[in-house]
Formats: C-alpha cells, sequence, structure tokens
C-alpha cells in the first residue's frame, strides 16, 4: 500500500472515479450529439474512456492505488494488498465519486442533475459478458503489477479500449461505475433494475481472476527445484 494516509487516499479514489465516470457519461452525450452513427459515438466513446484511464492511473495511484471499481478494492483486500478496514472506505468512496461525475457531465451538458436510465442491459450474454470482461480486467492488472508495475495505466486503458468492443455490455466491468450509468438516460446508461444481474457478474468475474492467477503468477514446484540444482 502507498505512504499517504487513508483521508487522502479515499479522495484520490473519489476523485479518479468521478474523473472516469464523467469521461465516460460526457463523451457519450458529446458523441451522440455530433453523429448518428452509434458505431462511431461508440468509438468516441471508448477511446475517451481509455484515455482518462490512462491518465487517471498514471497520476493517482501513487497516492491510493487508484482502483475506481470496488471489484478491484476487493481483490486487493482479499489477497492483502488493502487493509481489510479500508475496503468499506474505498467502496464508498467509488460510489459517491461515480455519482458526482454523472451530475458533473449533466451539468456541462445542461442536462438535468439525475435522471434513471431507461436503457436495457440485461440477459444472459450481457452478463456474461460482464463477468469475461471483469475477469479480463483484474487479470491485466495482477500480471501488470507483478511483472511491469509502471506499464499499469497503459495496460488498463488498453484492456478496457479493447473490451468495450470485444464484449456484448460494452464492459463497465465496475460495480461502481454501473451503478452511477444508472443515473443518467444517455448515450452510456443501464437501467437501475439491470443493475444486481451486472453487480452479481462483475464480482464473480474479479474472484475468478483473482483465484486463478494467485496460482498461475506463482513459480512452479518443479521450477524452483531445477533452479535449485543448477546452483
Amino acid at each position: 500500500m502507498t505512504g499517504f494516509d487513508l483521508p487522502r487516499r479515499l479522495v484520490a479514489e473519489g476523485l479518479g472515479t468521478a474523473m472516469l465516470v464523467a469521461t465516460v457519461v460526457g463523451s457519450g452525450i458529446m458523441a451522440t450529439s455530433l453523429t448518428q452513427d452509434v458505431g462511431l459515438a461508440l468509438l468516441g466513446n471508448t477511446l475517451a474512456t481509455g484515455a482518462i484511464l490512462v491518465v487517471l492511473i498514471t497520476v493517482l495511484g501513487p497516492i491510493s492505488g487508484a482502483h475506481f471499481n470496488p471489484a478491484v478494492s476487493l481483490i486487493f483486500a482479499m489477497s492483502r494488498t488493502l487493509a481489510k478496514r479500508d475496503l468499506a472506505g474505498y467502496v464508498v468512496a467509488q460510489t459517491l465519486g461515480g455519482i458526482v461525475g454523472t451530475v458533473a457531465a449533466h451539468l456541462m451538458f445542461a442536462l438535468p442533475l439525475l435522471e434513471m436510465s431507461s436503457k436495457i442491459r440485461t440477459g444472459g450474454a450481457q452478463w456474461f459478458s460482464e463477468g469475461v470482461a471483469t475477469f479480463g480486467l483484474v487479470a491485466v492488472i495482477l500480471a501488470g503489477v507483478k511483472f511491469e508495475q509502471k506499464a499499469v495505466p497503459w495496460l488498463v486503458g488498453l484492456y478496457i479500449t479493447a473490451a468495450y468492443w470485444f464484449t456484448a455490455s460494452t464492459s463497465f466491468a465496475n460495480p461502481a461505475v454501473a451503478l452511477a450509468r444508472s443515473l443518467t438516460d444517455t448515450f452510456s446508461g443501464i437501467r437501475p433494475v439491470d443493475l444486481p444481474g451486472f453487480w452479481i457478474a462483475e464480482i464473480s468475474g474479479a474472484v475468478a481472476a483473482l483465484l486463478l492467477f494467485t496460482w498461475l503468477l506463482q513459480p512452479g514446484a518443479s521450477s524452483t527445484l531445477s533452479s535449485e540444482a543448477k546452483l
């Protein structure tokens, strides 16, 4: 964990999540105001989201770890990288930050501060997509932290850019962001009633990635014995 105290880490988590959601929601509004082509609008939304992730993780990562995501915080708490007593604070900060991000995006585009989304995102394919998206995100983070720490901002930004397009759900992969997106009836929204399915899928995917990569990232016994034999 970083050397910053908990209040500073929580502010960094809230601020980062707010800026992430403002980017996701705001770029979606901007894209649909400029084009009627859904594919082009999604491309604009994708590029803005991937870019802001690189920036936010680079500048706020040294303070809080730059989780901006309850599923990621849960994984770090389970792996003892984040103190379990800090987990609730991180989740609250991320959730409140996400809501602030939606409000900020609405203010910038002269929309009501909050509005329930009517965009339907439900069904087995969507839930499986969210599980896959979150599994991949956590896998990228765990492997990146172990092998190439400085590359993590780029790895996450590039992964989410790709996952926007290869998953049917456009890769929310984040319970706090999903909640914040339920409060906007714009391009990036999701109906509040569809949230539980997304949350279950996201947490399941994250835990599955932790279980697999806890094993995968450890040297095997035979490999250790071979190294010792060479000495």
